[in-house]
């Protein structure tokens, strides 16, 4: 087993494209979880929120069904038909489907094969930066974070602290042994990172008498600022801010979107997050060598 192991790494390792072409693919399989996560945790979030409630009002919590990101089986939301692993394949799933339920016929939201499909292009054009070398799977978890948090936050709003705070522990923890910045910079990035946005928040709050963003927003900055250190923020926030106020003016002036409906700012920081991931040096040991080290 050990020797297979080691064979498949030397592989990867010697050859660019092949080790490109399984991370693409890696990537489109976590993508199809990611989607899972995207439409399951604001929920389990909701569910948990409702018995706090009714635990502090002192009632009876209601006994339900199990339901986490791997219970119950993924099923058709209309007729309940569970979708087999021959209907589960990243992108090609959806075109044999013809983007319909196999049972019931009713259109799949094409947001799960392009999910996928970000997800798979992100993950290839990481390690074709990066090749194979330690800041390659740490870049992995940056990235598949921050695509769930994006459509998450699209969606409802939430930047769920079951994402943001793993993802700034373990940015500090990377950069104990100086992955993308030294352990001192990412100390101050992921404070600066939080302080930055909660100036922001309480200026804008006394100046207009509302709140502007969310504390998910506070804490993204500060995973961001963790991972890169401090010097990178200002252009994240540069960045984020230039496209959110693109992005709301466009929207205003096509759609006609009332200037008063809020707009999640989280995809913002996360496209300047991944810019950040993208324009950083090329750094970092074989992970050939740290594939044999845990080997033996």
């Amino acid at each position: 087993m050990t020797d297979s192991l080691i064979a498949i790494s030397h592989l990867l390792q010697q050859n660019e494209y092949v080790f490109i072409v399984a991370s693409i693919i890696f990537g489109l399989m976590v993508g199809s979880f990611l989607s899972v996560v995207i439409h399951r945790l604001p929920k389990i979030m909701e569910n948990e929120w409702l018995q706090n409630c009714l635990e502090l009002q002192g009632k009876e919590i209601p006994s339900q069904a199990r339901y986490n990101l791997i219970t119950p089986r993924s099923a058709c939301p209309k007729c309940e038909h569970q979708i087999s692993a021959l209907e589960n394949i990243p992108i090609i799933s959806f075109l044999a489907l013809r983007g319909k339920c196999r049972a019931c016929h009713t259109p799949i939201s094409v947001r799960y094969p392009l999910t996928e499909a970000l997800s798979g292009l992100l993950i290839g054009l990481i390690n074709w930066k990066f090749g194979y070398t330690t800041l390659t799977p740490f870049a992995w978890i940056f990235t598949f974070a921050l695509i769930a948090l994006t459509l998450i936050d699209f969606d409802t709003q939430l930047l769920p602290d079951d994402i943001t705070l793993p993802l700034l522990w373990t940015g500090l923890l990377f950069n104990l042994n100086n992955g993308f910045t030294d352990i001192q910079s990412a100390v101050i990035g992921a404070v600066a990172g939080y302080l930055m946005l909660w100036s922001v928040y309480w200026l804008f709050k006394l100046i207009r008498g509302k709140e502007g963003m969310g504390y998910g927003d506070f804490k993204l900055l500060a995973a961001i600022g963790a991972w890169f250190g401090w010097k990178m923020l200002p252009a994240v926030i540069l960045l984020s801010s230039a496209l959110g106020a693109i992005v709301g003016i466009l929207l205003i002036i096509i759609t006609k979107r009332d200037k008063e409906v809020p707009m999640p700012f989280g995809p913002f920081l996360a496209i300047g997050g991944i810019s950040a991931l993208f324009i950083w040096p090329t750094t970092g040991q074989p992970l050939f060598t740290l594939t044999i080290v845990t080997l033996t």
